[in-house]
């Protein structure tokens, strides 16, 4: 009874600072989890709350609330109450390119070198230059003996800044996705970012990718390859800083598993920030619409109680979730990477070392994967040369699918976290990297999961 009257004390103290001010104080928003079966809106009358929108499961809510209270003292006022199980600020959530110390050091080969060879070669029905299919990383990882046995399966839900949805390697494998930052089922987009203008000088590419080419540094970690005519306008011009992240990352998890489905999900902007709610949205969506691995390419610097409850929802549903772990070139742990049911992705160079740039230790790091100087797909029918962990985690990603593939033959059989994590640990040695188990053996992982799995399989 004493609680309860000190809770009432303490929302209509709250009420009464709000009044004066509400007009003029500007907002602040929280994820609020309720006590099952709990009417929300109660809950926030009683702390001049209003609900924004549900977050994918029934007592999860994005709710709104004047600035003039700080979150430690609305958190300090609820604390007591038993209608509220938790609530936390919203927090900014950025890509892991935005934080890159320095710019990366690529292949050994110049980017102009790269691109000499401009053979073209078919991959599951689609042309490819023969730069993306046959990159050394692939070697590195021992993919192509791997997908003698796996060219992967499932869906892959990949968080991120969104698709191109037209891209010519990425649209037979794409299914419905969703744009929480405009909450549009759908194609999710990357598109939708950019002004017309803009927009028409990517798209107008004829995609002869054969002759002409220029080089567009975009940002720290990303070389847009680009007809020299769409180059020289670029310059001018260019996209914002993130624009076609998400497609870069679909790019290398179609390159490992060409057979996997991918689930684009929206929930950053083009210049690569997106909110935290907008984030446990998409996990719940892609844990609730058959996504069987969760790829987050993305970073948060401290942990949040709401994400780990998505993730382990995700989890218990047989969800394998994978995320990058930054590029600050530190041991901080950063999240959802240092979870202990994600796996979470460093960064190698193809040399087989630690890139400058990644994060490291064992309480981040559960694999590594190559992350410099990596060829993928760009918007508009390009390509691009990118670096930074966020493409780390996208071989992995596609690593998963492979696993999923290797053991799809019998229905009954399913993939967990921990028997991805157990044959990922299969890998190359890194020495001095601090990179977990190592570089992951994509090979090794897959025979590993078969012989786990289907014991009579040869």
């Amino acid at each position: 009874m004493r609680k309860q009257i000190l809770i009432w004390l303490g929302s209509m103290l709250l009420q009464a600072v709000l009044i004066p001010v509400q007009a003029a104080a500007g907002t602040n928003n929280y994820i609020l989890r309720t006590s099952t079966g709990t009417n929300a809106t109660i809950v926030c009358s009683r702390y001049g709350l209003q609900i924004v929108r549900n977050l994918g499961q029934a007592d999860v809510y994005l709710v709104q609330g004047s600035d003039s209270v700080p979150p430690d003292i609305l958190q300090q006022w609820m604390k007591g109450d038993p209608d509220v199980k938790h609530i936390e600020p919203d927090d900014d959530a950025n890509v892991p390119e935005k934080s890159l110390v320095s710019n990366p050091s690529y292949t050994s080969a110049p980017l102009t070198a790269a691109i000499t060879d401009r053979d073209l070669i078919k991959l599951y029905g689609t042309t490819a230059w023969v730069g993306y299919v046959q990159q050394p990383a692939m070697g590195l990882i021992n993919a192509f003996l791997a997908q003698k046995r796996s060219t992967g399966t499932g869906i892959v839900a990949i968080i991120d800044t969104g698709v191109d949805p037209r891209h010519p390697l990425l649209s037979s494998v794409l299914v419905t996705g969703y744009d929480f930052t405009r909450n549009v089922e759908g194609a999710a987009s990357e598109w939708n970012d950019l002004n017309q203008s803009t927009a028409a000088i990517l798209q107008q590419s004829s995609a002869a990718i054969l002759e002409k080419l220029s080089v567009v540094q975009l940002n720290q970690s990303t070389a847009a390859i680009l007809e020299q005519s769409t180059a020289a306008i670029l310059q001018g011009k260019k996209p914002p800083a993130y624009f076609g992240h998400g497609t870069m990352v679909a790019g290398l998890v179609h390159l490992v598993a060409p057979t996997a489905k991918i689930m684009p999900l929206k929930a950053f902007k083009a210049d690569g920030s997106a909110r935290l709610s907008d984030i446990v949205r998409a996990i719940y969506y892609a844990t609730d619409h058959g996504a069987r691995i969760i790829n987050m390419s993305f970073s948060l610097p401290r942990f949040s109680d709401e994400l780990m409850r998505a993730i382990n929802y995700a989890n218990r549903k047989g969800v394998i979730c994978v995320a990058s772990v930054g590029n600050e070139s530190r041991r901080d742990l950063v999240y959802p990477a240092a979870l202990g049911n994600v796996t979470g992705v460093g960064s190698t160079n193809l040399h087989d070392q630690r890139s400058a740039f990644s994060n490291y230790g064992a309480d981040l790091v559960t694999i590594a994967a190559p992350g410099e100087g990596l060829v993928t797909t760009y918007p508009g029918k390009h390509y691009a040369q990118v670096s930074g962990t966020s493409f780390s985690a996208a071989l992995v990603s596609g690593g998963a699918a492979l696993l999923i593939g290797a053991v799809n033959s019998d229905t009954r059989i399913s993939l967990e976290q921990a028997d991805a994590r157990r044959a990922f640990s299969r890998a190359a040695e890194c020495k001095e990297c601090d990179l977990g188990s190592g570089i992951i053996d994509l090979s090794e992982a897959v025979q590993y999961i078969r012989q786990e799995k289907l014991p009579d399989t040869k």
